[in-house]
């Protein structure tokens, strides 16, 4: 890589950061097609916020992905943000035209996406989603359009209340359920696709965010966090398909990457570096 003074700089802000595998994938992809950017990791604490915003103007970067724990406050200090994210509450990915910044969320379009390679089919089918923050909003809102019905469990029952009644907004088929109760533990054996969209499972010593008992061989089991969680080992050693957050990740920031460059991005050379790197 040839940075320069005509280098356009891209990168994320997160608190922690220094986790983010991203890099990899979008410095290979700039690198096949030529393109002179260099995508750059930023820590960011919460206080910050603020001035680190402040600054994506004042030095110019072209855009910035957007991670934990800014995904919701980021949105005041934008000039604009898209429909989509605007609906859903929260930004990942943020384009700077001449200091005009726009927000944008990739999250949930990139989920779908992964959720297609995998061949796990939403169209009528019954889901609980674990979680009710930025990024449960963002996979419910997409969720929501295809599932026959959306159970939305959250350890803060009122954020959980949110944002289901938020999603039923799109096509009256969300609610809020209570994963400790009777009616509960018979959504969590009666769904067809369980979404863990918490943290939890980040650390090999997390609790389960629900009792694996009660799943199913015939259910899939996904997982935001891109490595295999404890969630997933349980459920795969119950029979059921799984899925981790790779997919994911990996089709946001192809979404991302065309939003700064207006090019298509080379998925396969994503991809490669992407799984190369979390193999290390």
């Amino acid at each position: 890589m040839n940075v320069t003074g005509k280098t356009k700089i891209v990168g994320i802000f997160g608190y922690p950061v220094e986790h983010t595998i991203s890099p990899p994938m979008q410095n290979a992809a700039f690198a096949y097609l030529g393109l002179d950017f260099c995508y750059v990791p930023f820590l960011v604490h919460p206080e910050n916020l603020q001035n680190a915003i402040a600054g994506l103007r004042a030095i110019g970067l072209r855009g910035v992905n957007i991670t934990v724990p800014h995904k919701e406050n980021v949105i005041p200090l934008l000039d604009k943000i898209d429909r989509e994210a605007a609906f859903i509450g929260a930004v990942n990915t943020i384009r700077n035209d001449d200091g005009i910044l726009t927000g944008f969320n990739t999250d949930g379009r990139g989920f779908m996406r992964s959720l297609d390679e995998a061949d796990i089919v939403v169209k009528g089918k019954r889901v609980l989603l674990l979680g009710a923050g930025g990024a449960a909003r963002a996979v419910g809102y997409y969720l929501c359009e295809e599932a026959q019905k959306v159970f939305i469990y959250d350890i803060d029952s009122e954020k959980a209340d949110v944002l289901a009644k938020h999603l039923d907004g799109i096509r009256g088929n969300a609610g809020k359920t209570d994963i400790e109760t009777a009616d509960g533990r018979d959504i969590i054996r009666n769904s067809d696709i369980i979404v863990n969209a918490t943290p939890m499972g980040l650390k090999s010593w997390d609790p389960l965010p629900l009792d694996i008992k009660l799943i199913r061989p015939e259910q899939a089991v996904c997982d935001l966090i891109y490595k295999e969680t404890p969630l997933l080992r349980a459920a795969a050693t119950a029979g059921c398909r799984t899925l981790d957050g790779a997919g994911m990740l990996l089709w946001q920031g192809v979404l991302a990457f065309e939003i700064w460059t207006d090019v298509k991005p080379p998925v396969e050379i994503m991809k490669e570096a992407l799984y190369r790197t979390m193999s290390k």
